[in-house]
């Protein structure tokens, strides 16, 4: 297995963006992830998660506040610099992508290349263990546009992982997938050594994958830590508008709850 031993530190501070002055999406997100660590951002459908990995990864500029990258205002650093250090996985993905699966995946390594040189010996080796470790091998001269959902974002987390990135960003990477292969990517994310900051809609997926959780509620992080500390039944239910119970594993050591909601 490929390892990425770079990766890098991301921080926000007091982001505020919406569509037009005075209408905010998000408003007063501070954040920090540190080199090597996986954040995962949990909240209710349209509590504002997609639009603060928008700002995260310089999609959207921030009406106010900033993001530093090791330190660094993302906004300073060159797009192609930016592309080559932090892979986006979204959740939409393209209806009709004209391109075999093994194009798609090879796409990551567009940042690193100079003009309009061919691939080169290193770009295809990265490209064929990407998709050696997303089991995608045997779809690699498959139409994009053929797969089914689970693969299409199989595929796309390969054209991350093939970036080499020092930080991966997520939009719901669990999103089409069977149980089996969203408790394999998420195992894989964590073996692969960048840092990670994903969406999550399964609070105990989310408990088990992350060292750090930040819950977001109508556009405001409402706790921001380790998860033992930040998914209490209390915030849980708050920030979803159901009832939570919280139920500690059977081995008290592991530190760990399972969340059931009504």
């Amino acid at each position: 297995m490929t390892t990425l031993p770079i990766c890098a530190r991301l921080e926000a501070e007091n982001l505020c963006w919406g569509p037009r002055p005075g209408h905010h999406i998000i408003a007063n997100v501070s954040l920090s992830v540190e080199a090597g660590e996986r954040l995962a951002i949990i909240g209710a459908n349209g509590a504002g998660k997609s639009t603060l990995l928008r700002c995260l990864y310089r999609g959207v500029r921030p009406m106010q506040g900033s993001v530093r990258l090791d330190g660094v205002d993302l906004w300073s650093i060159r797009p192609r610099e930016v592309a080559k250090r932090i892979a986006v996985v979204l959740q939409e993905t393209p209806a009709d992508f004209p391109f075999s699966v093994r194009d798609v995946v090879m796409m990551g390594r567009i940042p690193h290349r100079k003009g309009l040189a061919r691939w080169g010996d290193r770009d295809r080796d990265i490209t064929a263990q990407a998709l050696e470790n997303l089991e995608l091998r045997h779809l690699s001269s498959r139409q994009f546009s053929s797969l089914s959902g689970g693969e299409k974002q199989r595929v796309l987390i390969a054209r991350a992982l093939a970036q080499e990135p020092e930080i991966v960003i997520l939009d719901e990477p669990t999103n089409h997938l069977d149980i089996r292969h969203q408790l394999e990517i998420l195992a894989l994310l964590k073996d692969l050594g960048p840092t990670i900051i994903a969406t999550l809609h399964d609070i105990n997926l989310a408990a088990d994958f992350a060292t750090k959780v930040a819950v977001i509620r109508s556009g405001r992080i409402t706790g921001h830590g380790v998860p033992g500390e930040v998914l209490t039944a209390q915030r849980i239910s708050t920030a979803f508008g159901v009832a939570a119970s919280a139920h500690r594993a059977v081995d008290t050591s592991l530190n760990r709850f399972t969340f059931s909601l009504s």
